[in-house]
């Protein structure tokens, strides 16, 4: 009896310690509460936030989801009608399913129609943004480097030029570009896309920003001293300091030259040097020709693999570009 009671006064006790400890952890989760809600409207106040503890607005996060569902709302665009044969997409409704599921048939259909036009243009625009992109982003790279890290006469009028440059859109220069191209038999050659996408006035910029930010000026006075030459000291110790930046231009680049559009569309005429973006507007423009056949459902199918590229870039580098936007965003 005595043993009964005793286990008895234990389990009371214990479920006495357990609600105790319950109310105490319900105090100090309202206290923390009225601290963050203090500490917000001494944010609000003074014009700082914490990012640990950020202001909550219904009205921001309304606005986050329409932005979202806004650049959203294409891409499920293409991935449902990629899924439809050409009858389905005109007879049903944009965002919805057709009768027949023919993704597959579809893609099959796209590398294989006109003698399979579309892998050529595919390869057509990933040698345009080797070649151009990548040797954009190399200039970028060495270009920056030297006008942040050397001073020589002209460097402020280097800088204006370049400014000028970033204002001035591409769709204004490609009339010019295209005169000059002719003028040296150049157009409808490789050459006419690759030249021009090697000049990359923002990368050039923000090479220049990035490279002031991420590599020491010590650190290549201690490489000089210890007798490394420029070449050197530039390709051993600054090129690795400088790979958020490089990642971050060369998908800027990238996507400038996968995206072009109105230039390859002055500068060249033979279908077998057309990127993807040309390629895939001849065939939608295919159905408003005398005698032309509507394949909708192969241009959507075909625009659903011209982005795969570029997706599968960003989500992989994602990273590494994020952290070179925000360069220079906190002063040390």
């Amino acid at each position: 009896m005595t043993s009964t009671t005793t286990a008895r006064l234990a389990e009371s006790d214990l479920k006495a310690q357990e609600k105790a400890a319950k109310r105490a952890e319900k105090e100090r989760q309202k206290r923390i509460a009225a601290d963050e809600k203090a500490e917000r409207k001494r944010a609000a106040k003074s014009g700082f936030a914490n990012v640990n503890n950020p202001r909550r607005s219904t009205l921001m996060t309304v606005l986050c989801v329409v932005f979202a569902v806004y650049c959203l709302f294409p891409f499920a665009y293409l991935l449902i009608n990629a899924t439809k044969t050409q009858a389905d997409f005109t007879s049903t409704f944009g965002m919805g399913f057709g009768k027949t599921f023919a993704l597959w048939d579809n893609i099959v259909t796209v590398f294989t129609y006109q003698n399979g036009i579309f892998g050529r243009w595919f390869i057509n625009t990933i040698f345009y943004v080797v070649i151009g992109a990548g040797g954009a982003t190399l200039l970028a790279i060495m270009g920056g480097y030297a006008l942040a890290k050397f001073r020589f006469p002209g460097r402020k009028a280097v800088f204006a030029v370049l400014i000028g440059s970033i204002s001035v859109p591409g769709i204004a220069l490609a009339v010019p570009q295209f005169l000059l191209f002719a003028k040296l038999n150049l157009t409808n050659t490789p050459a006419a896309m690759i030249i021009p996408s090697l000049i990359s006035p923002f990368g050039l910029y923000l090479m220049w920003i990035f490279s002031e930010q991420a590599v020491p000026q010590e650190l290549l006075e201690a490489a000089r001293v210890d007798g490394a030459s420029e070449f050197r000291t530039f390709w051993q110790i600054s090129l690795p300091l400088l790979a958020p930046g490089i990642v971050t231009t060369a998908l800027f680049t990238i996507v400038a030259t996968w995206n072009n559009y109105f230039l390859p569309l002055i500068m060249l005429k033979d279908s077998n040097w057309y990127p993807l973006t040309i390629g895939l507007n001849q065939w939608k423009d295919q159905a408003s020709t005398a005698g032309g056949q509507a394949i909708q459902n192969l241009v959507i199918t075909g625009s659903l693999i011209t982005i795969i590229p570029l997706v599968i870039a960003f989500l992989c580098l994602q990273k590494y570009w994020q952290s070179g936007l925000a360069a220079g965003a906190v002063k040390e």
